[in-house]
């Protein structure tokens, strides 16, 4: 009987890149990696020395008994049970929400509609230029322009309003309108920077589920309530916890008009640190006041992101 040759199949390895393919890419990669921290150094740089490093200070002065021309003392928690007990904190603090709470309300409200209405009726960068232009001003230059505008004296809107037959308001000589005076002036200049913020938000919407929707007959009202706010969620938020951080941080206003009065009427928690730091000199207070606004601004920043849920869109 025959024997029949058995062919032996060899199976061929598959083809290993070539070694030198990946030393070459992890180079790039190292480039790139070097390039962007050439970039971003300079930024850092500037976080460490002016933020980072100040914050470290603070949080460790607010723990110190120091008035700048002698050593810190440690005194542990000893500022923190004052500040509890401090009636001008709380007063103050009071003061700022009260500010807080009609800033943020008018100014967004108003930088909403006037970045819908951009977006609907125009397109205009010259329109967009005139909108922002009062945020360009330097906030002490507005605030003693509208400081001399409201005077109660010599003020055109006090002329105005007796011309009309009415009485002269001390907007900021009286502690009724003293805040929301200021909260005005300050809507102001910011409502143009924060409806530009709203208005790059709304130029991600894709055009045609407005024309969806309008071909289905839906109003530009219900566009608005049903489209508009939804998708502009994520942008809402972080024009909410940006304008929220910056109405916490009011001080230059206060500091040019009224210096925290009438009878503390004015006094934010910011000029009152100012007040605690550099007049009193006590800047060991001043850095608790200081380290206590931080870590509220954080809780609020917190809760306002997840609470709008500002990771997630509704356009996916």
């Amino acid at each position: 009987m025959a024997t029949v040759p058995v062919l032996e199949v060899k199976s061929t390895p598959p083809r290993q890149p070539a070694a030198s393919a990946r030393p070459n890419r992890s180079r790039a990669t190292r480039r790139q990696t070097w390039c962007a921290m050439a970039f971003i150094a300079p930024s850092l740089l500037g976080f460490a020395v002016f933020y980072f490093w100040p914050t470290l200070r603070g949080i460790y002065l607010s723990f110190t008994d120091y008035d700048v021309f002698t050593d810190p003392v440690w005194v542990g928690f000893e500022n923190y049970t004052r500040l509890f007990k401090d009636e001008t904190f709380w007063n103050s603090a009071l003061v700022t929400l009260e500010y807080v709470l009609i800033n943020i309300t008018l100014q967004t409200v108003l930088a909403l509609g006037l970045a819908v209405l951009i977006h609907r009726l125009t397109q205009s960068t010259f329109l967009r230029s005139v909108v922002v232009a009062p945020y360009l001003v330097a906030n002490v230059v507005v605030a003693l322009v509208w400081f001399w505008m409201l005077d109660y004296q010599i003020g055109i809107v006090n002329q105005g309003i007796e011309w009309l037959g009415g009485n002269a308001i001390a907007f900021f000589g009286d502690e009724t309108w003293a805040i929301p005076t200021i909260a005005l002036v300050n809507t102001w200049r910011h409502v143009g920077y924060t409806a530009l913020l709203i208005f790059a938000g709304l130029q991600m919407i894709p055009k045609d589920v407005y024309e969806a929707a309008r071909t289905d007959g839906a109003s530009e009202w219900k566009m608005f309530w049903k489209i508009t706010i939804p998708l502009l969620r994520p942008v809402l938020a972080l024009v909410l916890v940006i304008t929220m951080i910056g109405s916490f941080q009011v001080f230059d206003t206060v500091a040019v008009t009224t210096n925290g009065g009438p009878a503390d009427a004015t006094r934010v928690v910011q000029y009152y640190i100012f007040d605690l730091a550099f007049q009193r000199l006590d800047f060991g207070y001043a850095s608790a006041v200081s380290v206590m606004l931080l870590l509220v601004l954080a809780i609020i920043a917190f809760i306002q992101l997840r609470l709008t849920r500002a990771n997630e869109s509704d356009l996916n």
